[in-house]
């Protein structure tokens, strides 16, 4: 069941995004049950224009139970692992699935590997035969390692350890976007790339362990926020509205064989800082620095530039302070 918040999150998707762009043509979305991808689903089903959904994903009852039913949603359920296939014409595709946990890039490594590699391969040669309009693929920040710049543009690449596990989920996600560039260059698939921050929002799970929910889980229980780090990590972050009218943007306006940092300039802050404005009279910080491995990735500072997505329309709406508030209202 969706929260006031997550309701309030769709209308202002559809509010200040013009989504006419997407009436009597469809959408597949992989991941559809993800945060970001149940948000596209949602946006796209509530439009009030007539836009077919296709949802993949893996749990048919845990999607049913989120998105109802509607007569112009249908899904495949299936691994992304596996072939693809519908004899429906497919205009659009956003591909969300992929592992996001710390603890699975460290502990199953070899798994996050594949899922990227062979599921992306299946969504790209689905969308060569498909002769789609365009194609986003999700990345990440983590692409650009670590790197002597803090303001990234979509061509200030860094150093990766690639004898570490941890490095499965960057080195997958870069092998990727090579993939999406050359199935684009060889066959002609129009395929953008969506380069996201550490993006959050109504809608996370209560089970999700990444930081800024361990953060809000903590002041909605009333304990301190324990780092076992210095949290001298600096990156921004973006809401998740903000990070599906990005992606429909880079969907509809951006050019084929490009990659778009999404991220709100404004949002750019230490682990520790973040931890320190969540304080309250019943959150403090408490620092337990130890050396247990927590698939934490190394120490890096990076704010990524969103000058090229800014270009094609697109701002951030959502600052930091907000961004929290909303995520604990809908957690409570």
């Amino acid at each position: 069941m969706s929260s006031i918040i997550f309701e309030e999150d769709i209308k202002n998707i559809i509010k200040d995004f013009d989504m006419s762009v997407f009436d009597e043509k469809t959408v597949l979305v992989t991941g559809a049950t993800g945060l970001i991808g149940k948000l596209c689903v949602k946006s796209l089903l509530n439009s009030g224009y007539n836009t077919q959904v296709i949802a993949l994903v893996r749990d048919g009852e845990k999607a049913k139970n989120l998105f109802g039913e509607s007569k112009r949603l249908s899904f495949l359920i299936q691994d992304i692992n596996q072939r693809i296939s519908t004899s429906r014409k497919v205009d659009y595709i956003i591909h969300a699935a992929s592992t996001t946990s710390s603890k699975d890039f460290v502990e199953k490594p070899v798994e996050t590997i594949y899922t990227a590699l062979n599921g992306t391969r299946n969504i790209l040669e689905f969308a060569k035969n498909k002769r789609i309009e365009s194609m986003v693929y999700l990345s990440s920040l983590e692409v650009y390692g670590i790197n002597d710049f803090e303001d990234i543009t979509e061509n200030s690449y860094g150093y990766i350890d690639i004898l570490s596990s941890r490095s499965s989920y960057s080195e997958s996600k870069k092998m990727v976007e090579t993939m999406c560039i050359s199935y684009g260059s060889e066959y002609g698939v129009s395929v953008r790339i969506a380069r996201l921050a550490q993006t959050f929002g109504a809608g996370v799970s209560k089970s999700d362990n990444r930081v800024f929910a361990q953060f809000a889980k903590a002041v909605i229980n009333k304990e301190n926020i324990v780092l076992h780090t210095k949290g001298e990590t600096k990156r921004n972050y973006c809401y998740t509205t903000d990070a599906v009218r990005a992606i429909f943007t880079i969907l509809t306006k951006g050019e084929n064989n490009n990659a778009y940092n999404v991220a709100n300039e404004n949002t750019y802050c230490s682990i520790a800082d973040m931890a320190h404005l969540l304080e309250n009279k019943n959150t403090k910080v408490v620092y337990q620095i130890d050396d247990v491995n927590r698939g934490y990735n190394p120490t890096v500072k990076i704010k990524l530039n969103a000058n090229k997505l800014n270009s094609l329309g697109w701002e951030a709406k959502i600052g930091m302070k907000e961004m929290f508030e909303r995520l604990i209202e809908d957690l409570k």
